[in-house]
């Protein structure tokens, strides 16, 4: 019987030189693609989720948008902007005979 002691580290990483180069190779490579495949998953699920809040939040102002062109026509309208002359500043209209037209060279 031999008292011969072996470092058990050493004497697996040379098994693996030795006979399995190609398979610890090939483990490794499978690992790096899974973890960049948790990484891009990841990734992909934080996009989806901001491109949805940001299909919301454009939904939202293009609602806004409608409405503030609605109360614009609303508020440009001719017969309320006459009601309103006639109202708060006591304006009339002109009668054509006597308008003065004011021709400057």
């Amino acid at each position: 019987m031999t008292t011969e002691r072996h470092n058990l580290a050493r004497v697996i990483c040379r098994d693996l030189l030795r006979h399995g180069f190609i398979p610890a190779i090939l483990f490794i490579a499978v690992i790096v693609s899974a973890i960049f495949v948790v990484i891009t998953a990841h990734k992909t699920r934080l996009l989806t989720a901001e491109r949805e809040h940001l299909v919301l939040e454009r939904n939202s102002l293009d609602i806004e948008w409608r409405n503030l062109i609605l109360e614009e026509n609303a508020l440009g309208d001719h017969s309320r902007v006459e009601r309103l002359s006639v109202e708060r500043l006591s304006m009339q209209h002109v009668d054509p005979a006597n308008e003065k037209i004011v021709v400057t060279k």
